[in-house]
């Protein structure tokens, strides 16, 4: 079969590999679309943990089965279905175990014609989703959702401040948000995905490229209820202005690096809870689904590539250019 291979940093090739076979409690997946994430990017460029090469890149997959293992009900076979990315949560919904990791580093991802997994890994493909946009759902929709539900418990007509609008995830907050009935407002470096987070239920936005911003904000649009945010960095200290007393910022991600202080005095005496997030347990993935089929969510497809075109498929994220995710379209 082919496959997308990172012989080692930065060596990107479609490649001939063996075909997988399933071994018990495990299904073969025929992929026929699959998507991009920031940690596929980290990892070609060396830049993620626990290396390990030859790999085949990718998180999210969308397919059907078949083959199934030993001890596998055989009705699985030929049935669509999205791919679970989050391996091994462990027994506690409170965090993930030691053992926990991520589908397309240590074990071989989903860009390639097929892929094997355990039968636990499967979910229904939602049934309003094309296969594009099922590529595109597993692991950004996940990781929003635990950020959103799961951590920062977000109810209806609460304010939610969505930072860094553009890639998945934050898309997937924000429509997230929307169908919650929560007010929403966003922040990019972008007018163009200012923009289309205002198609998506955004009531407003801001350029965080703009000195001030965050004074200007605030003074017109007052404190939020809850903050999501991945980038982490000099700007943090914002979002602890922006928080509304008793509000709760989430962040899942550390792009620009550790903040340069926290003011742990704004922090106490407006009672703010910081909140960590990676991922989600096999709960959060099944009520992101069933959330997904129950209030119609499209997830936001940006761009869509052939597989013998994933290196321009790359190049697009690594350029920070995307709005909404990247897919790779294995098979019609």
């Amino acid at each position: 079969m082919k496959a997308v291979v990172f012989s080692e940093v930065q060596r990107l090739a479609v490649d001939h590999v063996a075909n997988p076979v399933a071994a018990a409690g495990e299904v073969v997946v025929q992929i026929k679309a699959a998507a991009l994430n920031h940690r596929d990017v980290w990892i070609k460029t060396g830049q993620y943990a626990g290396l390990k090469f030859p790999v085949i890149p990718g998180s999210d997959g969308a397919g059907v089965v078949s083959e199934v293992g030993e001890g596998v009900d055989p009705e699985w076979l030929g049935r669509e279905v999205i791919l679970n990315p989050s391996l091994d949560w462990g027994h506690h919904e409170r965090t993930q175990e030691p053992r926990f990791s991520i589908l397309g580093m240590p074990k071989d991802g989903t860009l390639a014609e097929a892929i094997h997994v355990p039968v636990g890994q499967l979910a229904p493909k939602p049934a309003h989703l094309s296969w594009e946009e099922a590529a595109a759902l597993p692991l950004a929709g996940l990781t929003a959702y635990r950020a959103v539900f799961s951590r920062a418990d977000l109810q209806a007509h609460e304010k939610i401040l969505i930072h860094g609008i553009g890639a998945g995830t934050a898309m997937f907050a924000l429509q997230f948000a929307v169908a919650a009935g929560a007010v929403p407002f966003v922040t990019s470096s972008s007018p163009e995905k200012l923009l289309k987070a205002a198609q998506l239920g955004a009531r407003h936005g801001a350029l965080y490229t703009h000195g001030g911003w965050a004074k200007e904000f605030s003074d017109h649009f007052g404190q939020f209820d809850v903050i999501i945010e991945s980038a982490g960095g000099p700007g943090f200290g914002d979002l602890v202005d922006l928080a509304a007393p008793g509000g709760r910022i989430v962040f899942f991600g550390a792009t620009r690096g550790n903040p340069p202080e926290l003011p742990a005095r704004k922090v106490f005496w407006k009672q703010l809870s910081l909140l960590g997030t990676t991922m989600g347990s096999p709960a959060d993935f099944a009520a992101m689904t069933e959330f997904v089929t129950r209030k119609g969510i499209h997830p936001v497809v940006g761009s869509v590539f052939p597989l013998d075109r994933v290196a321009e498929a790359f190049d697009l994220m690594e350029r920070g250019a995307q709005c909404g995710k990247i897919v790779i379209r294995i098979a019609e």
